[in-house]
């Protein structure tokens, strides 16, 4: 069979309806941020096919949640199968459309993506419930059953630096819990995106329980101030997942949002390791990740060793053409977040820092950076910055690394480096971050544990079970069996 023949290769529709795609009058432009060439005309979606889709959701779920979880969990590894068998064609267009490596891109397709719909399978079929004694009375014939329902319709608002990998993981577990859902990718990978879309009719999901609408912010805008949407899933920018909290007060959400990524090395760290750690986190897809290496914060008794290695390394990255197998860094993905890099490095020579890069600054293409001499006054110690720019602040204890890291407000992950297993638990227990890796990149999840940001890096936490948990309802039945015998009503008794 010739996949790659029957996967929409530069899509035009707007939306997925219903199983249908369906064209409007306006459209947008995908361009290739490594030569600036056009990957697609994309129809562009708003309000109306935001009304549509919903429409559609509301009348697919309650047929939808009343499948047998096995059902379900049958079609999940449908899409597992397919996604894998089209996974090379789907890589290769993320890396024209966003610029990440092509050997990045299959990770995130191969390694991450596909298997999210395998493992969202096996998710539902362990979503347990809980029973509960009876406290309240003196009794044995009362019965405490807890279980889960679905929200019903849910939005599912992807980036771009993860086209398929965050979508999947939404999406996924969404649907298997019994939602359907409708899809507003980023307008940067529409293109990929689209062709993942393209998998779930053969999959045997219905009509209508994964819609689509493609757009820009609009399209975002009216599915989280839609009355039919139910909860809400969003992964990007801090502002942005402000609004929609404030949108979303009574309504479930999941929130994944910015960070500050904190990458702390202390004097007994294994420094080879902290710097192959932190050329992962500064460099991995150009910076470009919400994990990333915001801050370098190094003791002053190994600063001149890390720095001396870390500087060897960067120059000799290879940075290019994302679709060439050897190249490790490519262009940034648009040209915003190239004028945010660029004001922070700036703001940054303004105030004092030392910079040196590594490579051309040419249309989206942005060298890699470190910084030194940096300032706590800096923009780019107290902002995300999502770009290839490494800022290397000295400390001179942990106790100052863990002021610093309070200072953003932000607390999506942070990095810590020490051979001392107290220090780590206690510098790890004191960091405000939802996760803290010991000796291990800040560029590092595991898909089976919950993933998510404290403070102004998010609301709940994503993967596995936690996924289930935010967009599905707690219900409880009280079951009173009845019968002969006489129970007193009061708990303790004596008032």
């Amino acid at each position: 069979m010739n996949v790659q023949s029957e996967i929409r290769v530069a899509p035009t529709q707007a939306a997925l309806i219903d199983g249908k795609w369906c064209d409007t009058a306006e459209s947008f432009e995908v361009r290739n941020p490594h030569d600036g060439s056009l990957v697609a005309e994309v129809g562009l979606g708003g309000q109306s096919e935001v009304d549509a889709a919903v429409a559609a959701a509301r009348a697919a779920q309650p047929a939808w949640a009343a499948l047998s979880v096995i059902e379900r969990a049958q079609i999940m590894r449908r899409i597992h199968q397919i996604f894998l068998e089209r996974a090379e064609p789907i890589a290769q267009k993320i890396t024209q459309e966003i610029g990440k490596t092509i050997t990045d891109a299959r990770e995130e397709v191969f390694e991450y993506s596909a298997p999210s719909w395998a493992k969202s399978a096996e998710e539902i079929l362990r979503h347990r419930g809980l029973s509960f004694p009876s406290t309240q009375e003196r009794t044995t014939n009362k019965r405490l059953v807890m279980n889960h329902r679905p929200l019903g319709v849910v939005a599912a608002i992807t980036p771009y630096n993860f086209p398929t990998d965050i979508s999947s993981i939404a999406l996924a577990h969404i649907v298997a819990a019994g939602n359907c859902v409708i899809w507003k990718p980023s307008e940067y990978a529409a293109v990929s995106c689209a062709m993942l879309a393209d998998v779930f009719k053969e999959a045997g999901v219905p009509d209508g329980v994964i819609n689509v609408v493609q757009g820009k912010g609009e399209a975002g805008a009216a599915l989280v101030n839609h009355k039919g949407v139910d909860g809400v899933f969003f992964t990007g920018s801090t502002a942005t997942g402000r609004k929609i909290a404030e949108a979303c007060a009574l309504r479930p959400h999941l929130l994944e949002l910015g960070g500050d990524g904190p990458f702390i090395i202390l004097p007994d760290a294994d420094i080879d390791a902290a710097v192959d750690g932190a050329m992962n986190g500064c460099f991995y897809y150009s910076g470009q990740v919400c994990t990333s290496a915001e801050r370098l914060l190094v003791h002053e008794a190994v600063y001149d060793e890390f720095l001396e290695k870390f500087r060897a390394k960067a120059a000799a990255l290879k940075i290019g053409d994302p679709m060439a197998e050897d190249t490790e860094m490519g262009p940034l993905c648009n040209a915003d977040t190239l004028a945010r890099v660029k004001r922070h490095v700036d703001d940054a020579r303004a105030k004092g820092a030392t910079i040196e890069q590594f490579g051309k600054e040419e249309g989206l293409y942005f060298p890699a950076t470190i910084l030194t001499d940096v300032t706590l006054d800096m923009e780019i110690m107290q902002e995300e910055t999502f770009g290839p720019v490494a800022p290397i602040y000295k400390i001179r204890s942990a106790e100052e690394a863990i002021d610093i890291a309070h200072m953003s407000g932000l607390g999506l992950i942070a990095s810590l480096w020490t051979q001392d297993l107290a220090t780590a638990w206690r510098v790890g227990e004191a960091l405000p971050h939802g996760s803290v890796n010991i000796n291990e990149t800040s560029n590092y999840w595991d898909q089976l544990a919950p993933f998510g940001g404290a403070g102004q890096s998010g609301v709940g936490r994503e993967l596995s079970q936690w996924f289930l948990e935010t967009f599905t309802e707690k219900k409880l039945l009280v079951f009173d069996l009845g019968g002969a015998q006489r129970y007193d009503r009061r708990a303790e008794g004596g008032w």
